[in-house]
């Protein structure tokens, strides 16, 4: 049965002296204060967390926590949030530019994607083709207006679609492919398999809008547990000893994907650097191994 929420508000000032009364040390109590009112208690709060005894209930704060360790924790996650959009980013768009392109090469029509006898279940791609009506409709972009002023096909190539929609649009139309032949194609461009390729996809996406929303990654327990590759092209990890709803695990696939994205990428150094920017991050929640640097993928 619901009931209602009671908990009262409390402002910056007060939550300092909550958090005080709780076991926290709290060395300039004005500057705290402005951290909670430009941050949010209810965002921090994520990052408070860990530094609770257990039972986690009983909000008695382990011995001489300081408010500048929740802050080092939410300034390194804000940093590894900024790293992995950036990577995803590069993804994202390989994966725009590939999905279009094998397509039109393979089945040799250019609007291949706004063709219902090319994909496997009609209500799907019914739905597919609303989305690209609704995006096409509202994009304000010079190359899609050109296209509506010039040009007397309703829909323009398969090559401007990708660029209109989103990440989970674009796995929603490669999962929807009926052409077995063309899924493994594209799926094999990145040395996968069409299974994981969507799983992995699904991951991505998954990652990419929680690091738009400013949502807490560094140890966070992911809902969606990805497809484990059998066999793979390139380098990849031994998981028998890897938690794959971790951030480690994620690592690793934007790790795998950019070997063929970007080959001479400088992923490796960038993450090694933001962990030893931030020694005192435990690695270990998030889903680090003991000798990860020593896995094939990170050399």
């Amino acid at each position: 049965m619901k009931a209602n929420f009671v908990k009262p508000y409390s402002s910056p000032e007060q939550i300092v002296q909550i958090l005080k009364s709780r076991g926290m040390l709290i060395e300039n109590e004005h500057k705290a204060a402005s951290y909670l009112m430009n941050i949010g208690y209810h965002r921090l709060s994520a990052y408070i967390y860990p530094f609770y005894k257990s039972p986690k209930n009983d909000l008695s704060l382990k011995e001489g926590t300081k408010f500048e360790e929740v802050l080092t924790l939410y300034r390194f996650d804000k940093k590894l949030r900024i790293l992995l959009f950036n990577e995803i980013e590069k993804i994202e768009i390989a994966i725009r530019s590939v999905l279009a392109n094998i397509g039109c090469q393979e089945l040799n029509d250019k609007y291949w994607i706004t063709e219902a006898a090319y994909f496997a279940n009609t209500d799907k791609f019914n739905q597919t083709l609303s989305i690209i009506d609704k995006e096409l409709i509202s994009s304000k972009e010079d190359y899609i207006e050109e296209f509506r002023q010039n040009f007397i096909e309703t829909y323009p190539p398969a090559w401007m679609i990708t660029e209109v929609l989103s990440f989970g649009n674009l796995n929603y139309i490669y999962s929807n492919i009926s052409k077995n032949q063309l899924m493994k194609h594209i799926a094999g461009y990145f040395g996968l398999k069409p299974q994981v390729f969507t799983s992995w996809l699904t991951v991505l996406a998954n990652l990419r809008n929680m690091c738009c929303h400013h949502a807490r990654v560094w140890n966070r327990n992911f809902m969606l547990n990805p497809a484990e590759p059998r066999k793979t092209v390139n380098a990849w990890i031994d998981t028998t000893t890897t938690d794959k709803k971790r951030i480690y695990y994620r690592l690793c696939i934007i790790r795998y994907f950019l070997a063929s994205v970007s080959p001479n990428n400088n992923f490796n150094q960038k993450l090694s650097n933001l962990l030893a920017d931030f020694p005192s991050i435990d690695i270990t929640a998030m889903g680090f191994c003991r000798n990860w640097k020593e896995e094939s993928l990170w050399k």
